[in-house]
């Protein structure tokens, strides 16, 4: 199976930025299609965003558009989270998932491949 592994998140102050990094080794990752999503504590886990294997399409919550940016390095198996500008409601444990196929989808159900999660706080 893809085993992916989150990495680069942490306690930011509101209007601060975050970039995390989802990375596998053993498999390549440019065979999959990536997204991020992110459960904030009692609310149900949500889209953030997806890129395709190749990087050339991608797609983003209406929540962060324009302030998030995905994007990935299939040379270095790794696909990355720039957020900028966060807010409070940024605050969440973030997933980066994968499925077999060329583009990503905005249902959790679709992948078979998860990270463990890492933790971005924005608070004062």
């Amino acid at each position: 199976q893809v085993q992916l592994v989150e990495s680069g998140g942490g306690l930011v102050q509101p209007g601060g930025s975050l970039r995390l990094a989802c990375a596998t080794s053993g498999r390549t990752l440019g065979n999959y299609a990536v997204a991020w999503f992110r459960q904030a504590s009692g609310k149900e886990r949500e889209f953030v965003g997806g890129i395709s294997q190749s990087g050339s399409r991608t797609d983003s919550a209406d929540s962060v558009k324009g302030r998030f940016t995905i994007s990935r390095d299939n040379a270095k198996n790794t696909v990355f989270l720039q957020m900028n500008s966060l807010n409070p409601e940024d605050t969440a444990v973030y997933y980066c998932a994968a499925r077999g196929f060329r583009d990503t989808i905005r249902h959790s159900y679709a992948y078979d491949y998860w990270g463990q999660g890492t933790q971005v706080t924005v608070s004062s």
